[in-house]
């Protein structure tokens, strides 16, 4: 009803001027405005009216409006559909975080919980439990090094993005189709499933991921895919990836937030078109159809207008949630080490996450601009960690972190026990603890 009976305008955009006639006349306006800084690509074959619309031929194929139908002195005036902040897109992608964020920290403390059960022990107090399938960060160097690899890495990006670009993809593909293959796997044992399952999951994964591969361009439903394939990597991620202690986690948490605010605000002083390096890798050069698959994307819902030809999206990237999630892993891992039934720290964790979430979309929303999300959830998640072991008096373990020195102090604070009960009944029988 807004359009029909309308003259449109439109300028150039993702299809041609023939698809944009077709679509303003199923939607009832009478004409359509372009306007354009180039020459517009019209035969001289002039053909009047065509299904109440004044147009002129675009190759003598489909019917499109020239602004010489209104003739000299013509008056017009513009409208544009009116464009709203809040949309219900930013409520899916708030909604996929912390889902993911949740199922990530849940799994990995299940995964250890088993890990413990069937007697695999840490080596070196929990520096390397490869051999159970897990990476663990340990090292403040390494973790040093780790982000100063990003950093390079999104600098490369920056000036080499047209050859990168098919590199990350095809990397992409092999750890999301890994990944997949990896959740579901993880949820059909469980359940109990056939011995076949794993040809079958791996065909069905792998088939997954060459349709994305194929079809990654298209914007009206690969999104879907693409969301699916990046909450599969994130949950891998944060099972496989695991950090030590809590000292790990500030350190690393902290380097990434002045790393995202850097390259967000600071990079935009020093760029030729004063988009920061982190958006515009994100999203691509203006000229290149490719884009690197690094955020989750759900299309604008309120955004129909600007749809028609040109997909409008809410977006957060993956690091935005793999992050504080790594951190989230850490907490649901420490409960099973200190044998919480409540999870309090899984939880307590969660629930920053969410708040934290919230105040980036507030900020986003009032600035009118897009936000660093690290710089409102680390501070959130790591300071809420802090004061829930604080106040519960386990901040050493809590900070030394790892099984063996979670274990040790157990193992000391059972002979302070036993001790005790030794001297009251002055027996000098030996006394001894569970290692």
């Amino acid at each position: 009803d807004l359009v029909k009976g309308k003259a449109l305008v439109v300028t150039r955009g993702e299809c041609d001027f023939s698809q944009k006639a077709l679509v303003a006349q199923s939607l009832g306006a009478k004409t359509l405005l372009i306007a354009s800084n180039e020459d517009l690509p019209f035969s001289s074959n002039w053909r009047g009216k065509s299904n109440g619309m004044q147009s002129c031929a675009l190759d003598n194929l489909l019917p499109l409006v020239c602004p010489q139908a209104f003739g000299e002195g013509m008056q017009v005036k513009l409208y544009a559909p009116p464009y709203s902040k809040i949309d219900p897109s930013i409520a899916v992608i708030l909604l996929i975080a912390v889902v993911t964020v949740t199922l990530g920290g849940y799994w990995s403390g299940a995964y250890e919980r088993d890990r413990l059960n069937s007697g695999v022990a840490d080596t070196e107090g929990g520096d390397n439990k490869a051999d159970s399938g897990q990476l663990s960060l340990y090292s403040p160097l390494k973790v040093v090094i780790f982000v100063a690899m990003m950093c390079g890495m999104l600098v490369l990006m920056y000036y080499f993005y047209y050859v990168l670009v098919y590199i990350i993809i095809a990397i992409f593909c092999l750890a999301s189709a890994s990944a997949l293959f990896s959740c579901i796997d993880a949820v059909l044992e469980k359940i109990g499933c056939g011995t076949l399952r794993s040809i079958l999951l791996a065909a069905v994964c792998i088939s997954i991921t060459v349709v994305w591969a194929v079809y990654r361009n298209e914007d009206r439903w690969i999104w879907i895919l693409q969301d699916l394939l990046g909450i599969a990597f994130c949950l891998n991620f944060m099972k496989t990836i695991s950090l030590s202690n809590f000292k790990i986690c500030v350190i690393l948490l902290s380097l990434l937030l002045v790393y995202d605010v850097f390259f967000v605000f600071i990079t935009p002083f020093f760029t030729k078109n004063g988009v920061s390096i982190m958006v515009q890798v994100a999203l691509g050069p203006d000229a290149s159809g490719e884009k690197l698959p690094v955020v989750m994307r759900v299309p604008r819902f309120s955004a129909w207008a600007q749809n028609l030809c040109g997909m409008q999206f809410s977006i957060l990237g993956y690091g935005d949630i793999i992050v504080p999630g790594l951190l989230v892993a850490y907490c649901s891992r420490f409960d099973v080490w200190i044998k919480s039934s409540k999870k309090i720290y899984f939880v307590s964790c969660c629930i920053a996450y969410l708040l934290g979430m919230l105040l980036t979309f507030a900020v986003m929303l009032l600035s009118g601009m897009g936000q660093p999300a690290l710089l409102y959830l680390v501070p959130f998640t790591v300071i809420t960690s802090a004061v829930v072991a604080g106040c519960r008096g386990e901040m050493k373990m809590f900070w030394a972190g790892t099984t063996y020195e979670v274990r040790q102090a157990e193992k000391i604070q059972c002979f302070d026990s036993c001790s005790y009960v030794l001297s009251a009944f002055k027996q000098s029988s030996p006394c001894f603890c569970d290692s």
